[in-house]
């Protein structure tokens, strides 16, 4: 479920709560093994990492957050921005999305999920990524050596949206991002073009409503 820019919705009575979804300028993320990894850096970067069955041609592409900005009508303006990430994608290709479906790593089998369930990667630290399988081991490591990553997020004031964070190598990075309301299991989408080749790599957070599920 992508976010478009400049889309508003509201939430129902009685939150009132109205938001506007807009697109982040993008991070770079090198993939040299074109094997995708999402998951909570704080949590699950080491050499247990399963990457996607789903796999792209190596190489450096583009990662975006979907971010929206929530108010309150007729509440007089806060004094920083409440914003959430309500999506994040990895972008493979222009191709037109013909269809998604769920990203799955090796033993995980669609077929068998009833119609409200989903497989998706468990966030502990409010933090989201996508990176590429070989450098989830040593990114993994300097991370939980270092303060790296946390002050990447956090600016002193508020949480930053999207950054990008390499080894002291320079090898291997990673593009990281707040998950949504926070912690929980979020499920990633694959969409595939017309060919059956995948066009974006995409992490739904649950932020924005949706209409077509029951409010009970």
């Amino acid at each position: 479920m992508p976010c478009q820019q400049g889309e508003a919705w509201r939430n129902p009575e009685p939150s009132r709560s109205v938001g506007t979804v807009t697109e982040l300028p993008t991070a770079q993320l090198a993939l040299p093994t074109g094997q995708v990894f999402a998951c909570d850096p704080f949590i699950a970067l080491d050499g247990e990492a399963r990457a996607f069955t789903a796999t792209v041609a190596p190489g450096t592409y583009l990662v975006t957050a979907s971010v929206v900005d929530i108010t309150v009508p007729g509440e007089s303006a806060p004094t920083h921005r409440h914003q959430r990430v309500a999506a994040a994608r990895l972008q493979i290709s222009d191709r037109a999305i013909h269809h998604w479906e769920l990203a799955v790593v090796d033993g995980q089998d669609v077929d068998e999920l009833d119609d409200d369930s989903f497989f998706g990667y468990g966030v502990d630290a409010g933090t989201g990524c996508f990176v590429d399988v070989s450098a989830a081991e040593p990114l993994g490591a300097y991370i939980a050596e270092t303060d790296a990553l946390m002050d990447a997020m956090f600016d002193g004031v508020e949480q930053r949206q999207l950054v990008t964070l390499s080894d002291p190598s320079a090898e291997h990075s990673v593009v990281a991002f707040p998950s949504g309301w926070g912690d929980g299991v979020y499920p990633t989408w694959v969409g595939r073009d017309s060919d059956g080749n995948p066009a974006c790599f995409l992490t739904e957070f649950f932020v924005v409503p949706d209409d077509r599920i029951p409010d009970d």
